[in-house]
């Protein structure tokens, strides 16, 4: 079998590559989520942009879940490949799959009969708390549509197929443009089209990204059910923390917004606003953080572990400078995005606030998104789940607190920034040390093996031996190719 596509080639170039395609879909979906927004704004109601805020803070929460599992199929199945056990990835991928679903309808069922205490608890009230709810009834049964289109895009992206992961959210992403304006103004539905054109959307993009598993790559295995049980226990090794740690993120998230709740409806919409805008500006990072996993996990699997290494130093260069430019441009154009969503007093003071002081410790996200997918990747997925917890309880709750009573709603946003500019140093600096040990066992086991070899067998060029190489560069990796081992 072929070996996976990471394990040669620029690692920069892979990551550039994998983050761009990915965020050409991502950052669509992202605009149309923004263009939502754009387009209730147009109906002249704030309460409209707060129902907003709100349901999708719950939304977040739910849509977590989806991503935890797609990080469970990106670990396992890139692992497979790098292993160049392709039977072993196609059935992963169909038993990740059905996991998956069966996962989110549970959840779904749960957020869709629970919505008005869910949306109470974050502070919505009145007309604001019914919109949300109505907003979220029509939603979240699509949830397990959505997991089932995530996953099948991590798939594709675990073997390398960026490009039809791509086609997959743009198709979603145009559907929704599509019928946004159609649904709230030419039918008249408002707020409920807006809810109705993402279901459909959602659908675009899981049947484009199981074309691609299915019909393009032939990842889809033959399901039985023994198989799926036997599976269960490495898939919810991974699922569970990750899971966890992306549900640690929107709820951290909400108790933000409740908090900015509590100084009116005209800050939380001006929060629900950022809260679109950045997935839009950095729709880069959020790809990258999707695309240096199948980079890592191959790599391992393939035991090539200087290339691992060298992987996460990429993705952060390549995050503090996509970052600093982002942030320099949405400061300059803060003025813009006030006058375009037509937002003002509240709302306007704490859009400014972020486009002038806050954007730029989003590298920090950035770089535990980095420290998440090398925890994840290389077998150590309840280190990533305790990093966001962490980053949700200790690094948001005392900080956004003590923010608000000291400077109001702009000092809840500004503890948030603070507690992720903390935990991506702490991040940062403990996945290098895991990095760091990786491969100590492989040379002990090794050097044990020629200890026994040495005395039974002359030193000829026939012997067969063990090529270990280091480099100090990626060059030096990509010339030590030819002497690696075959796997």
């Amino acid at each position: 079998m072929a070996q996976g596509k990471f394990v040669s080639g620029n690692i920069f170039r892979h990551i550039v590559v994998m983050s761009s395609t990915n965020a050409i879909g991502l950052t669509a979906l992202f605009i149309v989520d923004l263009a939502d927004l754009f387009f209730i704004s147009l109906l002249g109601q704030t309460e409209l942009a707060a129902a907003i805020g709100y349901a999708g803070t719950i939304a977040f929460f739910t849509t977590s879940i989806s991503i935890g599992l797609s990080i469970a199929m990106t670990a396992l199945v890139s692992k497979a490949i790098g292993q160049q056990a392709r039977d072993r990835a196609r059935r992963l991928v169909v038993n990740v799959l059905l996991t998956g679903a069966v996962i989110s309808a549970v959840i779904a069922a749960i957020a869709w009969y629970f919505a008005p205490e869910f949306v109470s608890m974050i502070g919505a009230q009145g007309e604001t708390h019914d919109l949300a709810v109505q907003y979220l009834h029509i939603l979240l049964p699509s949830l397990p549509i959505l997991c089932i289109a995530m996953s099948a895009g991590a798939a594709l992206r675990s073997v390398g197929d960026a490009k039809q992961a791509m086609f997959s959210t743009l198709a979603g992403g145009g559907i929704n443009a599509l019928l946004d304006p159609i649904f709230i103004f030419a039918l008249g539905l408002g707020l409920h089209g807006a809810a109705f054109a993402s279901v459909l959307a959602r659908c675009m993009v899981a049947w484009v990204a199981l074309y691609g598993v299915i019909n393009k790559h032939q990842l889809l295995g033959r399901f039985t059910y023994q198989e799926w049980l036997e599976d269960q226990k490495e898939i919810f090794k991974v699922a569970i923390p990750a899971m966890i740690t992306n549900v640690a993120t929107p709820i951290g998230n909400a108790y933000v917004i409740a908090m900015i709740a509590v100084f009116g409806d005209g800050y939380v919409a001006g929060w629900a606003i950022v809260g679109r805008l950045l997935p839009v500006s950095f729709g880069m990072i959020f790809a990258m953080s999707g695309a240096v996993g199948p980079i890592i996990g191959q790599n391992f699997g393939a035991k090539l572990y200087d290339r691992v290494r060298l992987s996460t130093k990429r993705a952060l260069e390549f995050t503090a400078c996509y970052v600093a430019i982002v942030a320099l441009i949405i400061f300059l154009l803060q003025d813009y995005i006030i006058y375009i969503f037509n937002a003002q007093g509240d709302s306007a003071e704490l859009i400014r606030f972020y486009c002038t002081w806050l954007c730029v410790s989003f590298i920090f996200n950035g770089v535990l998104f980095i420290a998440n997918a090398t925890f994840n990747n290389l077998g150590f997925p309840n280190t990533s789940t305790i990093m966001n917890i962490g980053k949700a309880t200790i690094g948001t709750i005392p900080l956004v607190y003590l923010g608000g009573q000291w400077f109001g709603a702009l000092g809840v946003v500004g503890g948030q920034a603070i507690g992720s500019i903390i935990f991506g140093v702490v991040g940062w600096f403990w996945s290098q040390r895991i990095l760091g040990r990786l491969g100590q066992d492989d040379q002990t086991v090794a050097s044990e093996e020629d200890q026994r070899l040495d005395s039974a067998l002359p030193l000829t060029p026939f012997c067969s031996s063990r090529v270990y190489t280091f480099a100090d560069s990626e060059e030096d990796l990509i010339d030590a190719e030819s002497v690696s081992p075959s796997k």
